[in-house]
């Protein structure tokens, strides 16, 4: 499988590092000419590098790694035909310009209304699945806990789009969580807030979430 990286941030080289490990084949799209050699030092020169639409042509499967408001205008950059029918894994948050009060993390969005609702109403033929936004990125990939192996929770509309995403999400070392349609976005995305409030109130970064289930 071809994983085809929209974003070339902490988080997109992370995860496509992540997925070089794993021996699948990585470009990462970007629309700096600037980032292109950085990006393939960063990547060890073992992932491809493009723009974002010839990123999403070449993928079987799209990680969304950009920030949550240019993700909308980052995909609208590449061919409807080219996202239609793909798995997009949706790593974004709602996250507002305005600083943190308390550690906590000011969204664009409200409870009612998510991110991932707004891709999935703009890009209505494209499967998104919610993924690795509760989490920095130093523990996305094959996390090392105490605590054993922690939750991912994940969402989107489509079921086979959910299956593929949890193999991988079991393949970099995660248990993950299916909690339902697209709507369930509106209390993952929150999660964010919740993970980030540890870090930025005692700077401890190295935690994850565990759903305890009987």
């Amino acid at each position: 499988m071809k994983i085809g990286i929209l974003g070339s941030g902490v988080v997109g080289v992370t995860l496509a590092n992540g997925f070089i490990k794993k021996n699948y084949s990585v470009m990462i799209g970007t629309n700096s000419v600037e980032k292109i050699q950085d990006l393939r030092t960063k990547t060890g020169m073992n992932a491809a590098v493009g723009n974002f639409e010839e990123t999403a042509a070449w993928a079987d499967l799209i990680v969304l790694a950009t920030k949550g408001n240019g993700s909308v205008q980052a995909l609208k950059l590449c061919r409807a035909s080219d996202l239609n029918g793909k798995t997009i894994i949706d790593t974004t948050n709602p996250i507002a310009d305005a600083p943190p009060e308390d550690g906590v993390l000011r969204f664009y969005t409200d409870l009612h209304h998510s991110q991932m609702e707004i891709l999935q109403n703009n890009f209505p033929d494209a499967h998104f699945v919610k993924a690795f936004n509760s989490v920095g990125s130093a523990l996305m990939v094959d996390p090392d806990l105490a605590g054993g192996k922690p939750t991912m929770f994940i969402c989107g509309n489509n079921p086979d789009s959910k299956l593929q995403v949890s193999e991988i999400l079991e393949m970099f070392g995660w248990e993950p969580q299916d909690m339902g349609s697209v709507k369930a976005a509106r209390a993952i995305e929150p999660l964010c807030m919740l993970w980030c409030i540890r870090g930025f109130r005692d700077n401890q970064w190295m935690h994850a979430f565990k759903l305890l289930k009987q």
